[in-house]
């Protein structure tokens, strides 16, 4: 689910209420957001829009950073006083074009898309200038910081029963520097957990990213310590389309008590000769791989490399559910992640279009949003050999394929993945059998707004992780019971119409009319339907994200109360989505 933020002084301020600062020639609310900002841009270095910029040589490399708080902002300025604004060199590292050199619109608008992707800024855009030398050319980089001293935030909300929260307080902008250090809590039915975390994407000002974070896992009962989780990556990326290699190392441990709920209540699993099962297992994994890839660019752009990894996982039920022997081994078989051991070698392929494209007004308001279209296709092959006498022997593969084409201004984007694992020596076997496929499509503008449709089928045979899907309230059927229907299989439909955003003194109001139809099921799907109408929020100067309400009411199932069909979150519906279609390999 995606992030959404709040300031820490948002709360205490009101858009509606605030006084406006003089404007540009053009009042805010009526032009797109981004092009006042490229206008200040201009108007700070005194430079005018090349339009034929491609080839010339380029004279100098510009940058103009705003505030979150601008001068044409209803907000008071001295909120600035408590923000660190962006330092120029953070902005300067990520350019990709150096003076001198032959002006290349493709760079200019990677090298925005690379800021755009720190997370530090509400609005990148790169623009070619005039240069002051006849003949050259200028490149101008325009941001503006989003608030960076903040309370992100992350949640789900259906009627009055809160699934999930999570709160960080966090830098992300520490000293203008680009770092982000944070806070985090995380609160679920049953447990909450503090940690911290700091991320780090210009590490001592190189091109390697350091993330690392650590929680303690609290039971909300018992207030006593369940476990802890955490993570540490070490990485040089592929940086830019041109980048030729990149080596990534990490480690991860996750020691906790999972219980599965359907509703505020833990699932209560129908044990076929005697009491129901909770739905609660101890988990312990411990992981780590390093991966190396060789990078070679052309119409087509190829990432292939290797590597190794080992990881440990166990699952298994808790002494306190007293289990007997059948009800154990049921459970087990049935509903478990698989326990093991490995010790694996890897390779990997992906070969894409490095082709983007930008539009607006599709998941948020007004600020740009990237989208690579064409072909991409990512291949994972994994052998683990048996060395040592717990450790598993198989040889698995893992597949995601996607083709995304924008007509006009359409997007249309269909995505695939698939899994399969052999077991080899005692026991041989095919298992870890899963595909779905999704298809998503983004109309023109009708009426100002858009048509948002989604297909999602998701077919687990005997996936080794997610053994069992929970589908409605917030997790893409609205207005259905919380995690009302269950299944191995999961079939969903999506159809929304998305309105333009009214902007009232910067704030941007948006309007939805959904219709929704899914299903979770092991043998063949009964399709529930609802309709409903939402409410879309967006404040560019403290999040990129719109905050979601919804309102759904079932057509041909059980109706939950009245309360229980409001919904509230981050993002759109449609993100709701397996992560299994991006890396099924995990």
């Amino acid at each position: 689910m995606p992030r959404v933020s709040l300031p820490l002084l948002a709360l205490l301020l009101s858009p509606l209420a605030a006084t406006p600062s003089e404007a540009p020639d053009t009042p805010s609310a009526q032009v797109n957001y981004e092009d006042v900002l490229v206008q200040w841009g201009l108007a700070q270095h005194c430079r005018e829009v090349d339009p034929e910029p491609e080839g010339k040589p380029l004279e100098a490399v510009l940058v103009a950073l705003e505030d979150v708080v601008a001068e044409s902002d209803p907000y008071p300025g001295f909120l600035n006083l408590v923000h660190a604004r962006t330092r120029e060199e953070v902005v300067r590292r990520e350019v990709l074009l150096t003076e001198g050199q032959a002006y290349s619109a493709a760079l200019a608008e990677e090298t925005a898309r690379n800021l755009r992707e720190l997370g530090i800024f509400a609005v990148v855009r790169a623009v070619a200038v005039r240069g002051e030398t006849p003949g050259s050319v200028a490149l101008l980089i325009v941001a503006k910081d989003v608030w960076s001293l903040r309370l992100n935030n992350d949640f789900s909300a259906v009627g009055s029963l809160l699934q999930y929260l999570r709160l960080q307080a966090t830098e992300d902008n520490f000293l203008g520097r680009g770092k982000k250090v944070a806070l985090d809590f995380v609160l679920l039915l049953d447990t909450y957990s503090l940690g911290q975390s700091y991320i780090d994407k210009q590490l001592l000002g190189s091109r390697w990213t350091l993330d690392e974070s650590v929680a303690v896992i609290l039971g909300r009962e018992s207030g006593r310590a369940e476990g802890s989780r955490g993570n540490l990556v070490l990485a040089r990326p592929l940086y830019s389309l041109a980048t030729r290699w990149s080596l990534s190392t990490q480690l991860a441990w996750n020691m906790e008590t999972s219980r599965t709920f359907r509703g505020a209540d833990v699932w209560q699993l129908p044990y076929p000769d005697g009491a129901p099962v909770p739905y609660v297992y101890n988990v312990r994994e411990l992981t780590g791989s390093v991966l190396y890839l060789r990078s070679w660019s052309g119409d087509l752009k190829w990432e292939a490399g290797g590597g190794a990894g080992a990881y440990h996982k166990a699952y298994s039920p808790p002494v306190e559910s007293r289990l007997d022997t059948g009800q154990s081994e049921w459970f087990q078989a049935r509903y478990l992640p698989r326990t093991e051991d490995a010790l694996y070698a890897t390779g990997s392929l992906r070969l894409y279009q490095p082709r983007f494209e930008v539009l607006r007004d599709v998941d948020t308001y007004s600020l740009s949003e990237d989208f690579q279209v064409g072909p991409s296709l990512t291949a994972t092959l994994r052998y683990a050999p048996p060395l040592f006498a717990s450790a598993s022997h198989f040889a698995e593969s893992g597949l995601a394929a996607r083709y995304r084409v924008r007509l006009g201004d359409a997007l249309t984007t269909v995505s695939a993945a698939g899994t399969l694992r052999r077991q080899l020596g005692g026991g041989a076997g095919w298992t870890n059998r899963r595909w779905a496929m999704e298809v998503h499509q983004v109309s023109p503008r009708v009426l100002g707004g858009r048509f948002v449709a989604r297909g999602l089928l998701d077919v687990n045979v005997d996936a080794v992780n997610e053994r069992v899907a929970l589908l409605g309230g917030g997790n893409g059927l609205r207005g259905a019971g919380v995690d009302a229907y269950a299944g191995r299989r999961v079939l969903l439909f999506n159809v929304e119409y998305r309105t333009p955003p009214l902007i009232i003194r910067t704030l941007h109001v948006g309007g939805v009319l959904f219709y929704d139809a899914g299903s979770a099921f092991d043998r063949s799907p009964e399709l529930v339907q609802s309709v409903g109408v939402g409410l879309r929020l967006l404040l560019p100067q403290f999040n990129i994200i719109p905050f979601r309400f919804d309102f759904g009411y079932v057509l041909d199932g059980d109706r939950p109360p009245v309360g229980s069909r409001f919904l509230a979150g981050g993002g759109q519906i449609t993100d709701n989505r397996p992560t299994f279609l991006d890396t099924p390999l995990r």
